[in-house]
């Protein structure tokens, strides 16, 4: 019973710590845009946010789902593993390795989640915040086209001619 106990703790604390998570923010910086009045400003990035959320909806809980698939099948091949020694113990042990090995595995793969996630979340921020006409650094708005030449002319005087 200890022993069970005791795996099924430590099986716990190992899907906890890989658990993927929404981002609880951007981790991009943006500053208003010129004369922009900071309270329009505050209500572009809430709108962003709430827009780059919807973007990521579910990513983490799907990420996190697979996780406890791989714990579930590795406590399912550690069972069955241990269960053809033909010994209760070993089938007991089998399943509780089984499910150390699998909660590692998804822990790890929810995890490596956290980036793509994020990444995603930031993309989004900042193409909402950059269309609202913040500045998003790395991006920076096209310059004006050069004005047309004066009526008359169509391009550059023609080279001097020598001789």
């Amino acid at each position: 019973m200890r022993r069970t106990t005791i795996a099924a703790l430590t099986l716990g604390s190992l899907m906890l710590a890989g658990c993927a998570m929404t981002p609880v923010g951007p981790t991009v910086r943006v500053m208003p845009g010129p004369y922009k009045p900071f309270e329009v400003f505050q209500r572009d990035q809430f709108e962003c946010t709430q827009y780059a959320e919807g973007q990521v909806a579910g990513a983490a809980d799907a990420a996190n789902s697979r996780a406890v698939g791989a714990t579930i099948i590795g406590t399912g091949l550690g069972l069955a593993l241990g269960a053809a020694t033909g010994d209760g113990n070993a089938a007991t042990a089998g399943a509780v390795a089984g499910g150390a090995v699998g909660a590692t595995i998804g822990a790890g793969m929810s995890d490596e989640a956290n980036y793509p996630i994020q990444r995603r979340y930031d993309i989004a921020y900042a193409q909402c915040m950059y269309s609202k006409g913040n500045q998003v650094p790395g991006f920076a708005r096209p310059r004006a086209a050069p004005p047309p030449p004066p009526p008359g002319r169509n391009g550059p005087p023609p080279p001097p001619r020598n001789g």
